[in-house]
């Protein structure tokens, strides 16, 4: 029950977080959703630093990475937007910023959990 807990808390901070950034940084004019594509890749970084430790030091436990790495990185990171903004780039036919923002979000993403864990040997 307590790790329910604790990932239902690391969730709400972390969606809470990826709402402001959605607020304040996806911008309406052009319907580009900087704040979510923000969001994904650093809680990608955050998730591969979060985690990279965790495996280093043995330092957090398995509480303490439930609340981080699954609770607030998962509530931070969002795959469901992710999919509806490119849903909609689609529909309106805004094929390059569809092919931008997606495989943009997969390479960087991707690199960004890479480089956190890497960060984390000069740690």
């Amino acid at each position: 029950m307590k790790q329910l807990v604790l990932v239902f808390i690391g969730g709400g901070f972390g969606s809470i977080a990826r709402y402001v950034l959605s607020k304040y940084f996806n911008n309406d004019v052009t319907g580009i959703p900087y704040g979510t594509f923000i969001a994904n890749i650093l809680g990608s970084l955050l998730i591969g630093l979060i985690l990279g430790f965790a495996a280093k030091n043995e330092s957090l436990n398995s509480n303490q990475t439930l609340l981080l790495a699954t609770g607030f990185c998962g509530g931070f990171t969002t795959f469901s937007t992710f999919a509806y903004e490119n849903h909609v780039f689609l529909k309106s036919g805004d094929f390059m910023n569809f092919f931008f923002y997606a495989v943009g979000s997969f390479i960087l993403g991707f690199a960004a959990v890479f480089l956190g864990m890497f960060l984390v040997k000069f740690i």
